[in-house]
């Protein structure tokens, strides 16, 4: 981790004037080709929500602002970022937190997480742990396909944790679309740094030779 410096007075002015903002997080969803991921998932039986889980937290580990977290009056940088991640339960019908650490390696990661995941199913709990900012917060809405969406959170104090969630995959033509929406602090994350986020998830999404040999 590092503490990040703005050398750029205009950056600065920025980064102060959505900082002190009551609500600074602005939300965008898109909708993103998964046709081969789809294709490999079902073609290899492997578990589709670790997949879509290393896809978004691989993609934001490769963009530097989706790692970046204020704290009071300045910033900082973590080398990475890990994701929590809701799962349905079947002790209760509402969801739990999954917290999992993140690792390029993509059969060490989803190997993981199906652990996490089934512990948390059964043993359900609802606390991130206490004071840590090097998460991502996701979660999914499998019952449509949403073109926008708002999270619930605190804006005081600062809450700087980017949320990201996906949607109901459907075909159109001969492709498989999904809905992606991406919620983060403006002070950090900038309408540019959203759609480099898109276009890099696609790229996974398309080349998976890049991440499952």
């Amino acid at each position: 981790m590092r503490k990040l410096t703005f050398p750029d007075p205009h950056r600065r002015k920025h980064f102060d004037f959505f900082r002190a903002m009551d609500m600074p997080h602005f939300s965008i969803c898109l909708q993103l080709d998964i046709t081969e991921t789809l294709r490999l998932v079902r073609s290899e039986n492997l578990h589709f929500t670790s997949t879509i889980v290393y896809l978004v937290s691989r993609t934001a580990n490769n963009i530097a602002p989706f790692r970046q977290r204020i704290r009071g009056e300045a910033a900082v940088e973590h080398e990475q970022v890990h994701p929590s991640f809701t799962v349905q339960t079947r002790v209760s019908d509402v969801f739990s937190f999954c917290q999992v650490n993140y690792l390029e390696d993509y059969v060490a990661f989803a190997t993981a997480s199906r652990v996490a995941i089934e512990r948390m199913q059964n043993q359900p709990s609802f606390e991130d742990e206490a004071g840590r900012d090097d998460l991502l917060f996701l979660s999914s809405f499998p019952w449509g396909r949403f073109t926008g969406l708002t999270h619930a959170m605190h804006y005081s104090p600062v809450d700087s944790v980017p949320r990201i969630t996906w949607g109901k995959f459907y075909e159109q033509g001969k492709r498989v679309l999904m809905p992606l929406s991406v919620q983060a602090h403006h002070a950090l994350v900038d309408g540019k740094h959203v759609g480099q986020y898109c276009e890099l998830f696609e790229s996974l999404a398309s080349e998976t030779s890049l991440w499952i040999p």
